[in-house]
């Protein structure tokens, strides 16, 4: 619904309590909004209202939606108006982020840009490319399985391959990597019934974050006496105002590094296996398997595995004739710019060779994800073997979708395939 009128430098149409659009914008606050699909339904009307919604959460707290692509962009470009130190996740609204100022993906320009410089040239495509063998590799034991007889679960896969990926670049063990893609799948799906404690959704926040800050903690005391050329010896050595990162900051950009993976990974690969395994695209994938670095992006932008960023207003602003107030909190909502037809011509089209793609699935402007490279290549490389290994994509169960505002993906998806040349 609106705040009043005041708040606003030119007032679009008013939404009555009880209007649809009113209560799709309160709605995308709540985790199980996105079990489903018709969240999507709900962007599309509040993007046809052409004006920002106001979401009442509780007594104290609310925010504004932003949909369109360009709003979406002038947000997320806009570090000088619109702050990531105060939280981005609507999970943590009215509470003050305690990384803001330490982790890189809750700092602003200029010292955002400084902690970010060595992570992304660690991550950079010459990086990632003599890890080539290495992600192919992880690759094909995540899909080995869908080679057997019965069911596979083909999302625990894909929640799986970015932990194991990133805990070779990082140097964590490899018995570590199942319990630490179930506590950061549980730190951004609090709410799903899966992974949440009796005790509620912020006993289940806190208990996964204490439990990977005190694994980071650890691999921090031990990496710190045996550097190395991995992530974590990176972080350990980066300078930032004239020193070296602290034992807190570095163990929070762990978290984050790995975090980003497990969000941007999986979900672009469980999308195509639940709403494009029946319409014939992945057969056409395959037979024009040269369109792979278009197609991973279509399925990228389709996706859009990171539902939102949230941004504070620093200062007064107007967006799109509303008046943010200083201090308002901003979601921008990535998927629904993904669809905003404006941009992209028969957006819910999933074409192979659309050019120019200019998705937000990664966000925009500095905050742009360090770890896209890594997850560009691994995923050109898991639908080079998917599809030339395997033929015949069928349902073998329920798919479950993730309980999370800030994800949009699924928990659970069986499915069985045939090896495309048995023997």
């Amino acid at each position: 619904m609106h705040r009043p009128t005041s708040a606003h430098v030119a007032s679009p149409p008013t939404a009555p309590a009880g209007c649809p659009v009113a209560e799709a914008a309160r709605d995308l606050a709540l985790p199980s909004t996105f079990t489903d699909l018709e969240f999507r339904t709900a962007w599309a009307r509040m993007r046809e209202e052409d004006h920002l919604e106001w979401t009442q959460v509780d007594e104290h707290n609310g925010f504004w939606s932003v949909v369109t692509y360009a709003d979406v962009d002038r947000v997320l470009r806009d570090a000088d108006a619109f702050t990531s130190e105060r939280g981005t996740m609507i999970n943590i609204l009215g509470v003050e982020d305690p990384a803001g100022g330490r982790q890189i993906a809750a700092t602003d320009p200029p010292r955002h840009t400084v902690m970010r410089a060595r992570l992304q040239k660690a991550l950079a495509i010459k990086s990632i490319e003599k890890q080539q063998d290495s992600i192919t590799r992880l690759v094909r034991e995540a899909l080995a399985p869908l080679a057997a007889d019965g069911g596979f679960d083909f999302a625990e896969a894909m929640l799986a391959l970015p932990v194991a990926i990133g805990g070779e670049s990082m140097g964590l063990p490899r018995a570590d990597w199942p319990r630490l893609g179930e506590l950061l799948v549980a730190s951004i799906a609090a709410d799903d019934p899966a992974y949440q404690h009796a005790a509620g959704t912020q006993a289940t926040l806190d208990a996964a974050h204490r439990e990977l800050f005190a694994y980071f903690q650890d691999i921090y005391r031990e990496r710190r006496r045996n550097l190395g050329d991995d992530l974590i010896s990176v972080l350990i050595t980066t300078e930032v105002d004239g020193r070296t990162m602290t034992p807190g900051e570095v163990m929070s950009n762990c978290y984050s590094v790995l975090l980003g993976a497990v969000v941007t990974t999986p979900h672009a690969p469980n999308y195509m296996m639940t709403e494009r395994i029946a319409d014939g695209t992945l057969d056409r994938w395959a037979a024009d398997l040269v369109a792979t670095p278009t197609a991973v992006e279509e399925a990228l932008r389709l996706g859009s595995p990171v539902s939102h960023f949230m941004r504070y207003a620093v200062d007064d602003v107007v967006v799109h004739g509303t008046r943010i107030r200083a201090g308002e909190a901003v979601v921008s909502w990535l998927g629904a710019a993904n669809r905003d037809g404006t941009v992209f011509a028969d957006p819910e089209r999933f074409d192979l060779r659309r050019r120019p793609n200019k998705h937000l699935a990664f966000g925009i402007g500095p905050h742009y994800c360090v770890g896209h490279t890594v997850a560009r290549v691994t995923l050109r490389t898991l639908f080079t073997e998917l599809l030339t290994r395997f033929t015949a994509f069928e349902p073998a169960g329920e798919a479950q979708r993730l309980h999370s505002t800030f994800v949009s993906g699924y928990r659970q998806l069986p499915i069985t395939a045939t090896l495309a040349h048995p023997g």
